[in-house]
Order: C-alpha cells, then structure tokens, then sequence
C-alpha cells in the first residue's frame, strides 16, 4: 500500500542512493520518489506501473540497475510483489532488464513517431515477443542485445547465427505468412537499434529471401545432393556426428526436432520401426526408420550404463529443457559441413540443415516417380492397363505401396549415406 502524505522521505532528498537500500527501503523510496514524479506527469501510481522508457526519461535508470543487478528482479516483478500492483502491460516472458526496455522503448517511439494505434502496438508487442521468446529458448539467454552491441565481445557471425537459428524455430511453430510479419517487425526493431547507435548490426540481414512468403522457386534451399551427404557421413567421427547426419538427411527431421530427440520416442521392437512425436507442424506424429536403426541403437547404447542420463539422445547438463538448441545442430552442421570439404555454397545458397532436409523430400518423391514409371509400368504393361498411375493408386493396397516405397527409399538412402 502507498504511504501517507507526510511520511518522511527516506534520504531527505529528491534522488535516493538506490544501491545502498534493501527491499523494505526501495519500496519505501519508490513511493517518495517515484510515485511524485509519475503523478505530476499524468500517471497514477497506485494503479499504472512505470515503463522502462518512462523511468529513463524521468532518471530514474539507476533504479531499474539496482533492481536488476542488487535484487535479482525486474520492475515488473518488483511491482507485483513488492508494491503489490495488479500485473500491467506485457508479459515478455523473459527477465533481462535491458532487453524488455529496448523493446518497450522502440513501441513507445513507435507510436509518437508513427502514430500507431493501440491496436498495432499490440499487433507489433505479440511478433516481437514471439521472436524474444523463441530466441531464449534456442539460445539459452534472454539477453538479445550484447550479441549485437557494438562493442560486443561476441563474433558477428555468431550473432547472426543466434538470430536465424531462432528464425529456423519459428519457422516450425508458425505459419509462413505469420513468419514474414514477424521477421519484418523484428529486423525493423534490430534496425532501429543500429540507426540509433545503440547496436552495430542488425542480424536478420540476408534473410528475407527465406521468411518472404515465397516458398516457390529461387527463394527455396536447394537440396543437398548425395555426393554431399556421402561426404558428411564420412566426416562424422562420432556416433552423436553420424547420428546428427542421419537424422537431417536419413530421416528428414528438423533442427529443433533433432535437437530435442529422445529416447522414448524411438520405436524399434515391432515391425513399423519409427519415431513418435506427440505434435509435429505439417506432417505425420510419426517419422518411419528407414535407414539408421543401427546409429540410434548404438547411441542410445552409450548412454545406457549412465544413472544420470535423461534420455535425450544430445543431452546438455546447461540447458533448462535437459538438450541441445537448434542453433546447436546448427552449429554442428557448419563445423560437418566445413570438415566434409562441402562447396561454400550451393545453388547460390550456403549449406544449412535445411538442405539435408530437402535431400530427403527429393529422394522421397523422385522414389514414387520412379517406382511408378518403372516398376509398376511393367505390371501395367502385364495386365494390359494403359496407366501405371491407375494400377499404383486402385490396384495396390496402401500397406504395398508404403511397403515399396520404404524399400526404394531405403537404397536411395544406403546409396548415398555408404557412398565411398
């Protein structure tokens, strides 16, 4: 509760030293000192909590500093806990002070520059912290701002790295056209920052030929061919590096997919070997194994004799979530990738595990073309139809055809991943 007007200031003068005061005294100070400031501009501070823009501009950074680096908490937090304030405004969903006031800082210009309705402030606050919040749990930091500061410590390339990795992960939760507006609000938000001297690069450059909507054409990743996963394969020195080729190309999955495989998903004792996911965008909850049992066994056999191990099959003792990140598969990709002597780019694009995904989509359709212009030809030819497309869909059962295509995919897999 507020205190009274004729409660004593807690240092006699208009700018307490925050660092020196305990909990008890900050809220004490935030009602001496911030709650005057906020009502003479307009606010009310028994009901509004003050944005971070709010609180630079009046001065009072060092107190957003001393809540963060002296108390381990937040404005919000404190807010809520502290001054007992009913929750106000967004919930970013992560805790790093300096990032959450960039963001709000960024749609409060937004808005007085722009004159952005409430309704597109909200619109641009929801992409925004969808990305925030993609890119924590890739990366493993909420912190979105020293990567990119201009004094940073941190590569440029990993920077950028980080940034699509992330664009990688939404690309699995959200839908094309959501992506481009999310990449658009995103890059505007890193160009701001650039623009205004506070960062050095903006990250998502180069990417808007990936999130444009286009999924047609020259916007596409080529695929890998099988000289390159041959090369990969032969790379890998480990289990964890066969495994991780196996499961790009073998089994089609994605980075995350892969990154968060485990072990109760795979299923080896009947005759369907498959992995199982219990949600999966745009495709079956099941993944057939067609190639690479022997690869899965001996990994998960590694870790068998291991009281501590998880069941991940890339485990990480750092990461919250118990494994590897995306941006990690990634990561492991390019050093493969450099390792295997692969082209610096390909098709115009450099090799990303997007491409090893798309290897096993064009190894899968270029199976039922040939499998139906050749082999099924010759039974159409036999029986005297004029279509091998007609014998294929009404005289085969669903079980024979997937029989036979498990079957050519499998050699088409076997030819390139032991190629020599």
């Amino acid at each position: 509760m507020p205190k009274s007007a004729d409660s004593d200031s807690v240092t006699g003068q208009d700018e307490p030293s925050w660092t020196l005061l305990d909990r008890d005294g900050l809220v004490d100070a935030y009602w001496d000192v911030v709650a005057p400031a906020m009502r003479a501009d307009g606010l009310d501070p028994e009901t509004e909590q003050p944005t971070y823009e709010w609180l630079n501009e009046n001065g009072f950074r060092r107190f957003i500093y001393t809540l963060q680096e002296h108390h381990d908490t937040t404005v919000t937090e404190f807010c809520k806990q502290d001054i007992e304030l009913e929750a106000q405004g967004y919930d970013w969903e992560i805790d790093h002070a300096d990032t959450v006031e960039a963001l709000e800082r960024y749609l409060d210009r937004q808005q007085q520059r722009k004159s952005w309705s409430e309704s597109t402030i909200d619109a641009h606050r929801s992409r925004l912290g969808r990305y925030v919040r993609a890119y924590a749990k890739v990366n493993d930091t909420d912190d979105l701002l020293s990567p990119v500061a201009r004094e940073s410590a941190i590569p440029a390339h990993e920077a950028v790295d980080a940034c699509w990795a992330t664009f990688d992960e939404l690309d699995q939760e959200v839908a094309r056209e959501t992506l481009r507006r999310i990449y658009i609000t995103v890059s505007d938000w890193y160009t701001t920052l650039v623009s205004r001297r506070e960062a050095a690069l903006n990250p998502t450059d180069g990417l808007d030929y990936n999130w444009s909507g286009d999924d047609t054409g020259t916007t596409s990743n080529p695929p890998l061919g099988p000289d390159h996963v041959a090369a990969l394969f032969e790379a890998a020195d480990d289990t964890r590096e066969k495994l991780l080729v196996v499961a790009l190309c073998g089994w089609g999955l994605r980075s995350g997919e892969v990154a968060a495989l485990h072990a109760d998903q795979i299923v080896l004792e009947d005759d369907a070997p498959r992995i199982e996911f219990e949600s999966r965008k745009n495709g079956p909850g099941s993944v057939a194994l067609i190639y690479g049992q022997n690869v899965v066994e001996t990994r998960i056999a590694q870790f068998s004799d291991d009281e501590a191990w998880n069941g991940y099959l890339f485990p990480s003792p750092r990461s919250s979530s118990g494994h590897r990140t995306g941006g990690t598969i990634r990561n492991w990709f390019d050093g493969l990738a450099e390792r295997a002597a692969l082209p610096a780019m390909i098709d115009g694009r450099r090799p990303v595990p997007q491409m090893a995904r798309r290897f096993w989509y064009d190894r899968y359709s270029s199976t039922v073309e040939e499998l139906v212009e050749h082999q099924i030809q010759e039974v159409a030819e036999e029986q005297g139809s004029a279509s091998a497309s007609v014998v294929w869909e009404d005289y085969l059962s669903e079980d024979r055809r997937r029989e036979l295509r498990r079957e050519f995919m499998r050699e088409k897999l076997a030819d390139a991943l032991e190629k020599s």
